[in-house]
């Protein structure tokens, strides 16, 4: 599948414009140098992105639509599970790629962006990393081609941000697990086909009595909540699973009883690569849009962009996104080369979430009434940005991570 993936590779004055908003300025590919691999990885991303998704996203994100054409498309070229190896069909290259490409499929379609992302890292990664190899074989190989995706369940409608207090509950009834409760906030909910869900097994034990569970959907004493309305990324479904008595056999238990919070958390450090990833694209998006306005839109017999109130803001917004992408770089590497990077992850994702939201809205300020409407793709990069604050962590949640591991290198 690795070969496959890198085989292919204000006004009606202002309306008269063309504003393609392809282009992309990415000078940090010209200035780090990466490996040949991750080039043509980029360049495919970057075509397929254009071709296939662009074109598109507005209707997408009107419509709630999922792309499922489009997913499919990804499967082919090996998009859903980058870093699994080959022998469980995934593409069998490394986080810097998947980074890469994730960014890139973003910048085209931040919903599509985040499908791929939590199938990539929430769903494969830990099944990946904790199962056994009969479970590698039965819940990863189907979810590589685009056929299936899966989802990630830990958020609950009272605890969001607290992984630890999962009041979905799973009890060992003969040879099968039940499980109760109701998880939120799920992204993929109405278009997957399997879910790693949380739920605590030993309440005495607190976090430590959380165990993670591999459950098929559909499946008996599974329903789904509403398809929530949101203000961005609205090509990818969210709800809620409601469990009632919901039976599994007991061989679906991910890694031991008991390492669930063990688990969620190494897979929120790696979702968070993919979360930055995301944002990144999302800040591209805007800035290219607003790059492209600047250079046709004539005031006073001239662009603006050549006003200085203008270029401050252009220069401010290639800094944000330009340090966040190498920070977001260095996560995906150090995960590559087996180090350590909870911090990092932390760091690149509550950097390049912050670049998004602040890029998006100077876009829109630079295009003026004509980021406010939908015939421009400014508002909806404004719209998707937001969101990258909030999930897989919200910013003041990466504070408190890297504040903690800082003290904690500190002291030794």
């Amino acid at each position: 599948m690795a070969a496959t993936l890198l085989a292919r590779g204000g006004g009606a004055a202002a309306r008269a414009l063309t504003f393609g908003c392809l282009r992309q300025l990415h000078t940090v590919y010209q200035t780090v140098e990466l490996p040949e691999t991750h080039q043509m990885l980029c360049q495919t991303c970057r075509d397929f992105a254009e071709k296939e998704l662009v074109p598109i996203a507005a209707q997408l994100d009107k419509e709630h639509r999922f792309p499922a054409e489009q997913v499919k498309k990804m499967g082919a070229l090996g998009l859903l599970a980058m870093d699994v190896p080959e022998e469980y069909e995934g593409a069998g290259l490394d986080y810097l790629a998947y980074s890469i490409a994730v960014e890139e499929i973003s910048r085209g379609c931040a919903s599509t962006g985040v499908i791929m992302s939590v199938n990539n890292s929430l769903y494969l990664g830990p099944i990946l990393k904790f199962g056994s190899e009969e479970q590698k074989h039965q819940w990863i190989a189907p979810f590589t081609s685009g056929d299936k995706i899966g989802c990630f369940a830990l958020s609950e409608p009272g605890n969001g941000s607290d992984a630890g207090a999962a009041s979905t509950v799973a009890r060992l009834d003969g040879n099968e697990w039940v499980l109760n409760g109701t998880k939120a906030w799920i992204t993929n909910a109405w278009d997957a086909s399997a879910v790693v869900v949380f739920a605590t097994t030993d309440k005495s034990q607190k976090h430590k009595g959380i165990s993670a569970f591999l459950v098929p959907m559909p499946t008996p004493g599974l329903s789904l909540g509403k398809k929530e309305d949101k203000l961005g990324i609205r090509a990818s479904s969210t709800a809620n699973l409601i469990f009632e008595d919901c039976r599994i056999p007991k061989a679906n238990l991910l890694g031991q009883q008991g390492m669930g919070f063990k688990i969620a958390m190494q897979t929120l450090d790696s979702g968070r690569i993919g979360i930055a990833s995301q944002a990144l694209g999302i800040a591209q998006a805007a800035l290219d849009c607003a790059v492209d306005y600047a250079e046709k839109r004539l005031a006073f017999g001239s662009p603006i962009s050549k006003l200085q109130a203008i270029q401050f803001k252009l220069a401010d917004m290639a800094l944000a996104l330009e340090g966040a992408r190498l920070l977001t770089w260095r996560a995906a590497m150090l995960k590559d080369n087996g180090k350590p990077y909870t911090k990092e992850a932390a760091m690149a994702k509550l950097a390049a979430s912050e670049a998004a939201t602040a890029i998006s809205h100077q876009a829109l300020q630079i295009l003026g009434g004509m980021g406010y409407v939908t015939e421009m793709p400014a508002e909806r990069h404004y719209r998707d940005a937001r969101i990258t604050e909030i999930y897989e962590g919200t910013s003041e949640i990466q504070r408190l991570v890297i504040a903690g591991q800082l003290l904690k290198e500190y002291r030794g």
